[in-house]
């Protein structure tokens, strides 16, 4: 009897033990371009994160609050709408007084990790050669924060071609950071598709897995952990390997919507280049995950994909992010964890937004009022159906809401846009002067 009143207990403990957090964040990552169930017409090839979906939640409609790095991170930090979080555009820092996420889970007892690109201080292009000069504000325990890919070379030629961060700071060791940004310099355009100097080892992504997975080895055991890896690709410029474009090049992708501006071999080449940079990142994901397990702790962590914006990939003539339309604000999202329903697929307009929440949610810590983040741990548990009623996002002067099978977007120069996106996937046809009645009703979400 004894035996089993122990045992009980022990059980009993190991389900009350609050959760390890992985946050795995690549940057303009778009939402079509992912592995998953049912999946057709793009060839992308990402194993982990599909196995990720077979056995989590996964959300099909998942929208950023903001198309751009630094207010989209801003908002991730702060659990805060755009129009609330304080930055913006890429020129604002984050406010020093405005709490984060991770002062609250380390306030919380657990130890805050993270490395790769945060972007929360994008102005200032000084990262410290160790990465560490802000991130001990922000919250984290420990961690190193890199430059972006364009900030990383501007800031290496402003400097008199010496590193301003991490990365750079480690190629110049290994005598490659000038071939590295002779390379930037000749990608002009959004056709520039040739391959990096750079090997596979010395190469940005597999360079911050690495400094992920020697974060998780230097864990203390016995004390929860959030890890959160910012890859800095599948940004552009489409820089891959030789390695890595010979896996790819003769893929075929469906050609850009509306575009007239490169040839389709171009095009085709654009789109093989993202994969690649895709198929990369979920590799190093799936060594992120191994390391987990290797810990004896994957039972015991909640792990997020996601990612701050998309990607247009020429579509309308339109690169980039910043845009109202599903290519720029549309991105995936991934929920795994030991609670968590296994092949749920959630078909109503989420916002990314609700990350934070859910985290401090299985932190156990509350909430504060005045953040806008909610928790998808009942969605994602099946104990609710319940979602928002309505997501919304911004930009500059735009700013859209999505409710139901309709997106409306107010601001933009031409006019209001309303969007069934059920039946019109690529916002081909705008309804706003054919249905008024329903502009103004979803206008009004907008405040």
């Amino acid at each position: 009897m004894k035996r089993r009143t122990l045992l009980t207990a022990a059980i009993l403990g190991a389900a009350n033990q609050r959760p390890n957090l992985l946050f795995l964040f690549p940057d303009q990552l778009r939402h079509d371009f992912v592995e998953r169930p049912g999946m057709v017409g793009v060839p992308v090839r990402t194993p982990n994160l599909r196995k990720l979906m077979e056995t989590g939640a996964w959300f099909s409609r998942a929208v950023t609050p903001a198309p751009l790095c630094a207010p989209a991170r801003a908002c991730l930090a702060a659990g805060m709408e755009y129009d609330r979080c304080r930055v913006a555009t890429n020129a604002v820092n984050y406010p020093e007084d405005q709490p984060t996420m991770y002062q609250m889970l380390r306030t919380a007892g657990y130890h805050v990790m993270g490395c790769g690109k945060f972007d929360l201080h994008k102005p200032e292009l000084d990262w410290g050669l160790d990465g560490k000069r802000k991130i001990a504000s922000w919250g984290f325990s420990d961690g190193i924060d890199n430059e972006g890919k364009h900030d990383g070379t501007r800031a290496f030629v402003q400097a008199g071609n010496q590193p301003k961060g991490p990365f750079l700071a480690y190629l110049n060791q290994l005598g490659l950071a000038q071939a590295h940004v002779e390379d930037y310099v000749q990608r002009k355009g959004h056709g520039a598709t040739f391959p990096t100097p750079l090997s596979d080892e010395a190469y940005g992504d597999n360079w911050i897995a690495r400094n992920g997975l020697a974060l998780l080895e230097a864990a203390p055991k016995g004390k929860p952990w959030f890890l959160q890896v910012n890859f800095n690709g599948p940004h552009d410029p489409w820089d891959i390997t030789a390695a890595m474009e010979k896996r790819w090049r003769g893929t075929m992708f469906p050609q850009p919507n509306r575009n007239t501006q490169l040839t389709p071999e171009n095009h085709e080449h654009v789109r093989q280049n993202y994969a690649a940079m895709i198929e990369n990142i979920d590799r190093r994901v799936g060594e992120l995950i191994e390391k987990v397990r290797q810990r004896g702790e994957l039972g015991n962590t909640l792990i997020v994909f996601s990612s701050d914006h998309g990607e247009m990939l020429g579509d309308r003539n339109l690169w980039s992010k910043r845009h109202p339309y599903h290519g720029s604000v549309g991105v995936p999202l991934v929920v795994r964890g030991q609670d968590v329903k296994q092949g749920l697929r959630v078909d109503s307009p989420t916002t990314t937004l609700d990350v934070v929440a859910t985290f401090l949610d299985y932190a156990g810590v509350a909430r504060p009022a005045q953040m806008e983040s909610r928790s998808l741990r009942p969605l994602v548990t099946g104990k609710s159906k319940r979602t928002r009623g309505h997501v919304l996002s911004g930009m500059d002067g735009w700013r859209l809401a999505i409710e139901g099978r309709y997106k409306y977007v107010r601001g933009m120069a031409a006019g209001p846009l309303l969007f069934d996106v059920l039946a019109d996937p690529e916002e081909n046809e705008n309804l706003a002067a054919r249905e008024p009645a329903i502009c103004a009703r979803i206008a009004k979400l907008l405040g």
